[in-house]
């Protein structure tokens, strides 16, 4: 993006006219949403990709321990296929309602 100064830089006695303050106000007001827009829609995206990662990452813990009280004291064994299943269900869910595509 061009600066002011770029832009003017032929012809500096532009800048003393009312209008061209008035769109360079203008400019500079757009310039703040977008910035602040852009940080709104990564933050939210950021969130909610942490949130399903600290879900997934608590159910493969939940896992792992089910595999250990097998191991360790002969319960029935997981099912990972179900897990699995229930895992990519939760993904592709919270993905669609927060706009993230994968």
């Amino acid at each position: 993006m061009k600066s002011i100064r770029e832009i003017f830089k032929n012809n500096p006695s532009l800048l003393d006219e009312p209008e061209v303050a008035q769109l360079l106000e203008y400019c500079e007001q757009l310039q703040d949403e977008i910035v602040e827009f852009k940080f709104q829609k990564t933050n939210n995206k950021e969130l909610a990709m942490l949130d399903m990662l600290k879900e997934v990452l608590k159910g493969c813990d939940a896992l792992e321990k089910e595999q250990a009280e097998h191991d360790r004291f002969g319960y029935d064994e997981p099912n990972y296929q179900e897990t699995i299943s229930n895992l990519k269900r939760y993904i592709l869910k919270r993905c669609q309602e927060e706009k993230i595509w994968l």
